[in-house]
């Protein structure tokens, strides 16, 4: 695996360069300013003039921030969470007093009683989105749990397990250095498996783990399964969840080459488009098998965790196509920095 991996953690402040995070921001922030001008106002006149008040403060605030705080993010990633959310809220205090400045230079003005709240409310509005934030990652935790418990399960099958042990004897004699390579991929997915699941990886490090496990299957069924590959546009350093794409393919040979006794394809292509990563699997259609419950945790499982690790700019989608069950994954192009 790649020295490089990154750990998806709660303690952590959020990637602030995704534009999921992004808009959560400007959402809460207008929130919270739209709830104070209520709680102030007596009628809707005086509701009209506070959000007006109100907006001219928290908007250049509001975009202040997200400018500076993407600009910062690879900075504050490498600091303690501590102080990475002290920083985050000198910054948003260090706004709100230069955007109460320029309003004091156009005609203003704003008494020490009145900065010392602003500078009260601005700190709290910081540390509870900073907050939500936190519980939200909490609250995707069951996530990775499970899913390396289902991929445990996965690994384990017993007619995986067993078969692949087989297949490996019986080339002990006939051909040895390739039942050696065959055990030394059964321990590398093991040793995948084991790992901590939070952690991103190379798409490279990813299709290489997909290669062993395929190498395993080809050793099972043979010339029955057959493995298209369309890599040649990859970005190998986009970094993704480890077993993201493996138990996918696992999927697609368990429900859709398996269940039928002729031939079966499985294609796999990865792309690069702009700043997008975009990942097809496709494999023949078998309706009574592709429903069964275990593919569609393993499908919301994967959901989940891209979720968690990419907000908004990741996505999962399933449909069937010309008689292919075809599994779509997009997520942002992300490098280690």
């Amino acid at each position: 695996m790649a020295d490089n991996d990154q750990l998806l953690s709660a303690d952590a402040l959020p990637d602030l360069r995704n534009l999921g995070v992004m808009v959560r921001i400007l959402l809460l922030g207008n929130i919270a300013g739209f709830a104070a001008a209520l709680y102030q106002s007596r009628d809707m006149a005086q509701l009209a003039r506070e959000i007006l008040e109100t907006a001219a403060v928290l908007e250049p605030v509001l975009l202040l921030s997200l400018v500076s705080l993407y600009a910062l993010s690879g900075w504050l990633k490498r600091l303690p969470y501590a102080w990475g959310i002290a920083v985050v809220i000198l910054l948003e205090e260090m706004f709100t007093t230069l955007v109460l400045n320029a309003g004091t230079v156009l005609g203003g003005a704003i008494e020490p009683f009145d900065l010392a709240r602003v500078w009260t409310l601005c700190a709290l509005l910081t540390g509870s989105i900073v907050a939500y934030f936190f519980w939200r990652r909490r609250a995707y935790s069951p996530a990775l749990a499970q899913a390396r418990l289902q991929a445990l399960q996965a690994r384990i099958r017993p007619h995986f397990l067993f078969n692949s042990i087989n297949a490996v004897l019986s080339l002990i004699r006939s051909d040895a250095r390739r039942a050696e390579e065959a055990l030394e991929d059964l321990a590398e997915l093991f040793r995948a498996l084991m790992q901590d699941n939070r952690r991103l990886i190379t798409l490279a490090d990813e299709l290489a783990l997909c290669r062993k496990y395929l190498d395993l299957e080809q050793l099972r069924l043979g010339e029955r399964l057959q493995v298209d590959w369309d890599i040649e546009n990859m970005p190998g350093d986009a970094l993704v969840p480890q077993l993201m794409l493996q138990p996918l393919i696992e999927n697609a040979i368990y429900y859709g080459i398996e269940p039928g006794p002729a031939a079966g394809r499985v294609f796999i292509r990865v792309t690069h488009d702009k700043d997008q990563v975009r990942l097809l699997l496709a494999n023949p259609d078998n309706p009574e098998h592709q429903r069964r419950s275990g593919n569609r945790m393993a499908l919301a499982n994967i959901r989940e965790r891209l979720a968690l690790h990419f907000d908004l700019e990741a996505s999962l989608a399933t449909k069937v196509v010309d008689g292919k069950f075809e599994t779509r994954i997009v997520l942002p192009y992300r490098r280690q920095e």
